[in-house]
């Protein structure tokens, strides 16, 4: 009984695997486009000369009002300006927290581009064994009726059908794993440039509370 419905479900073919790529493919593409937007708008590739040097002046006031952007470093400036009175520990606290929290809302929806990429190939794979095993099944069937040649070419013709679904798998896969690694390196930029001022807060708190 079960060996008959698997047996049927085997012999559906690769068409629902095509399905099933196209909407993963759409839904990569989707998180993409979000991610880029987010990254986009939060870019201070201009602005952190100044807000570094600022910090090492340990003019955080200064350097709180111009952080106004949603980015992770300008949030770690202003958590650190609202701690400086109590001195360099606490605005390491503040600086790690800060970091630790925004992290996990750049790295959000990542883990559907790691999943896509890591996986999508095998599911093409898997709609090509199926399609192959409809093929043969096929040809089988053909040869009980005296198809001949004919025959032999329509489920060579099925085959290679089949072998699309390996193709579509790929297809997926490489932009979703090249756009996971894009923005992985975007993130430790971003990580760095945020510790990168928290170390400079915390030299020039030292430096500002030193020549008092």
């Amino acid at each position: 009984m079960i060996a008959e419905k698997l047996l049927a479900f085997t012999l559906l073919g690769a068409g629902w695997v095509l399905w099933l790529l196209l909407a993963l493919s759409v839904l990569s593409v989707a998180v993409m486009v979000e991610r880029a937007r987010y990254f986009g708008t939060r870019r201070m590739s201009k602005l952190f000369p100044r807000l570094l040097e600022l910090c090492q002046r340990g003019d955080l006031k200064a350097a709180a009002a111009l952080a106004t952007s949603d980015s992770m470093e300008s949030e770690v400036v202003r958590a650190a300006a609202d701690v400086a009175e109590g001195g360099t520990p606490a605005v390491e606290k503040a600086v790690q927290s800060t970091i630790d929290r925004r992290r996990l809302e750049y790295e959000r929806w990542l883990f559907v581009l790691g999943t896509l990429g890591n996986n999508a190939p095998f599911i093409g794979l898997f709609g090509t064994v199926l399609g192959i095993i409809r093929a043969f099944a096929d040809l089988a069937a053909a040869n009980r009726g005296g198809g001949g040649t004919s025959t032999a070419s329509f489920v060579m013709a099925g085959i290679s059908e089949a072998l699309v679904a390996t193709a579509v798998g790929l297809f997926v896969a490489i932009p979703a794993v090249l756009a996971f690694n894009i923005f992985q390196r975007l993130l430790k930029r971003v990580i760095g440039r945020s510790n990168a001022l928290g170390n400079a807060i915390a030299s020039g708190l030292h430096l500002r509370n030193g020549s008092r």
